[in-house]
């Protein structure tokens, strides 16, 4: 474990470096891996760990899309791929990976075959620290731990294959066998993170949900919203609109924090940019801080947990939530968006296709 010093903040890390693959695959050499559910980041950390020498199963409902999509990424049925209840039992570490309202709905059946000695992992805190409102509290004899990769299986997998890692963080709630840091920190390196930073269960889903409606997803869906909006209703194009607010921020500007940081993409922006980013980003920190505060509240005190819950274990979820993101597909803005990204020279075809006109 190595020690990182953040301005007098000193955080424990885990590097390939000081835990290469070698040493992750040691430590797993005996555990069978039954990754529990093959939606959002099941594929990515099954194939990643399979390609990465562990024994990796996974456990799906038989004749599901997910089971098909399992099939055709090369999980064998009967000899790498099994029934969720058969895999839970050949499974020395369970890594469940279900959404978080189906994994109240399969926990008794998961706890019935957390025997002593195995290990239950998460990629989310959630089950855990809001075990109040999801019931689920694992015996004492099994160690429970998370990796929680900084992003979507989707780009964890594209990540792995790039030769690159995704920064995970790592948190241990139960050690009951006294190997739970290296079962946790082998899972880690196997799965493709890039480095291990050390959280809690609690410090991860707070900074989680407080992160997928804050700048994640939600505050920059609704600042998009709000440019565009503006710049629509004052007579510039949806072309306009959409480059200024989207892509030049995504394709351009971006990729240029994520290398240096923000204060070297300022550096290699125009000076009146840099000016005007200067003069105005107080002014949005200072109008957006007490939403900031408002969610993390809404978060701590669980508002935000229960209200998932009893929106996403609902029978008509699939349905409803299709109508929102209908919502947002339909918006001008987004359609705007699609014509936009037909025109990048990498989408276009021989011929290059006609622009829709947006209205």
């Amino acid at each position: 474990m190595a020690k990182l010093n953040f301005g007098g903040t000193v955080e424990n890390v885990v590097t390939r470096e000081e835990f290469p693959l070698e040493k992750a695959q040691e430590v797993l050499k005996d555990e069978v891996v039954a990754v529990i559910g093959y939606g959002v980041q099941g594929p990515g950390q099954a194939l990643n760990q399979k390609e990465n020498g562990i024994n990796v199963i996974v456990g799906q409902r038989k004749n599901s899309k997910s089971w098909d999509k399992a099939v055709a990424d090369g999980f064998v049925p009967g000899e790498t791929l099994f029934e969720i209840e058969e895999a839970l039992q050949r499974g020395t570490i369970i890594c469940y990976l279900l959404s978080d309202a189906a994994q109240i709905a399969m926990w008794p059946t998961v706890k019935k075959y957390l025997t002593p000695g195995k290990a239950l992992y998460f990629s989310h805190g959630f089950g855990i620290t809001y075990n109040h409102q999801t019931g689920i509290v694992p015996p004492a004899d099994v160690d429970v731990f998370l990796v929680a990769p900084k992003g979507s299986g989707t780009s964890l997998r594209r990540m792995f294959l790039q030769g690159r890692g995704l920064n995970s963080s790592y948190a241990i709630f139960q050690d009951a066998t006294g190997r739970a840091y290296d079962r946790v920190v082998a899972l880690g390196i196997a799965i493709g993170s890039g480095y291990l930073f050390e959280t809690d269960f609690k410090k991860e889903v707070y900074s989680d949900l407080t992160g997928e409606r804050g700048t994640l997803m939600g505050a920059i869906q609704g600042i998009f919203a709000a440019q565009y909006q503006v710049l629509r209703e004052r007579g510039h194009s949806p072309s306009e609109a959409f480059n200024e607010t989207v892509e030049e921020l995504t394709q351009s500007l971006m990729p240029l924090v994520a290398e240096n940081g923000m204060d070297w993409m300022y550096a290699n922006c125009s000076t009146t940019a840099q000016r005007g980013a200067l003069d105005w980003w107080k002014k949005f920190r200072d109008a957006t801080l007490p939403v900031f505060n408002d969610l993390y509240e809404s978060v701590a005190t669980g508002k935000e947990s229960q209200r998932s819950i009893d929106s996403n274990s609902q029978p008509d979820y699939r349905a409803k939530l299709e109508e929102e993101l209908k919502e947002l597909r339909e918006s001008e803005m987004w359609q705007a968006g699609q014509t936009v990204r037909s025109l990048r020279p990498e989408n276009q075809k021989a011929k290059a296709p006609q622009a829709e006109a947006v209205n």
